[in-house]
């Protein structure tokens, strides 16, 4: 079943990431000078201008996602108050104002959360539960306790709890955890063929709740936005190696935001049921990612992308020589029109096989 009011959402959302990049744009170009001649809400063709403020023209677009800048002289070097004439720290700081501003907004979510929901510590596993005559239970284990080693084997997180246990299995093994602070140790044998749903050990794991100030919250924040962005220019390099199981990551395009999106609106309707929580935690979570993720796709060196042009501007610098303006302009195109086919092949894709949600 359609619905209208999370598809409305979605673009809504999608739109305010789009348009908060190209504020980045603008209110840069403003400050060191440089003319905008447009500012559009949306994407052409044009709908209506709707005023002009100190020399832009504000425009509404018929196609409803974000908008974009036009500046003075984007093709024109000769152009005195035009982007292609202007210093290069100038135009540097032009082209990284779009990505900045998506950080920028989505570390501010990120600092909005932890304020109102307190995060998990993903390096500490929490027992849960734990089941009957298991091995977990004879070794003592309960709800509330932190487990630190299996083994030789520190436990830092659930894949490493995953693989220990693994290495271990019908061995007898020490198994380290704290309760209330206090070291405590006990043998345990991973079993090979638990009872259906007990797991190997026989506990239900979870990662324990850190309570932040707002100074804390902030530092993490920032630690979480650094953790995003390793793990997205990471993820080519750890694609090729094989490190990923077939399906298991891929690009996504509108449609897949789309799915990932609804899906995050049902978990919140879920939790507004149960907790009464009004606030939608998962969808602010959400775009606090997305809006990251663009803000680092936008910095790939790829020509038509900011990151591109950053690359002509690290030529040009190393060089001492621009790259001619029908030179540059002819590779935008081509980088543009290519891309454009990625997106709707993606996107096509996405529709004919979607993304799996767990």
């Amino acid at each position: 079943m359609i619905n209208f009011g999370v598809i409305l959402q979605f673009i809504f959302v999608f739109g305010l990431i789009v348009f908060v990049h190209e504020l980045g744009h603008f209110l840069v170009s403003k400050w060191v000078g440089v003319e905008v001649e447009e500012f559009g809400f949306g994407y052409p063709p044009r709908l209506v201008k709707l005023f002009t403020w100190k020399g832009t023209e504000v425009t509404l677009n018929w196609i409803p996602f974000g908008g974009f800048v036009r500046t003075k002289g984007e093709t024109d070097e000769n152009d005195p108050s035009g982007m292609m004439a202007a210093p290069k720290w100038k135009r540097f700081l032009i082209l990284i104002a779009g990505a900045t501003m998506n950080f920028i907004l989505g570390i501010l979510l990120l600092i909005f959360l932890y304020n109102v929901v307190n995060p998990v510590d993903t390096s500490k596993i929490l027992v849960v539960e734990v089941a009957s005559n298991s091995p977990a239970q004879m070794v003592g284990l309960q709800a509330g306790d932190i487990v630190t080693k299996l083994g030789d084997d520190p436990i830092s997180s659930t894949d490493a709890i995953t693989a220990a246990t693994k290495k271990y299995l019908e061995q007898e093994v020490t198994l380290t955890y704290t309760r209330d602070g206090v070291e405590h140790t006990g043998l345990v044998t991973p079993r090979e063929n638990p009872p259906e749903g007990q797991g190997a050990i026989g506990f239900v794991m979870s990662h324990p709740e850190v309570e932040l100030n707002f100074i804390q919250s902030i530092g993490t924040a920032f630690r979480t936005f650094w953790e995003q962005v390793k793990t997205t220019v990471a993820l080519p390099y750890n694609y090729i190696k094989g490190k990923f199981a077939p399906g298991e990551a891929r690009v996504i395009g509108l449609k897949g935001i789309y799915d990932l999106f609804s899906n995050a609106a049902e978990i919140d309707q879920s939790n507004a049921e149960a907790t009464n929580e009004v606030l939608p935690i998962t969808r602010l979570s959400l775009v606090s990612m997305l809006s990251i993720a663009i803000g680092i796709t936008n910095l790939l060196p790829i020509p038509a992308l900011d990151g591109g042009q950053i690359l002509f501007l690290l030529i040009e610098t190393v060089t001492r020589k621009r790259i001619p303006a029908q030179v540059a302009n002819t590779i935008n195109s081509v980088f543009y029109f290519l891309l454009i086919i990625l997106f709707v092949f993606i996107n096509i894709r996405d529709f004919i096989n979607p993304i799996a949600i767990p």
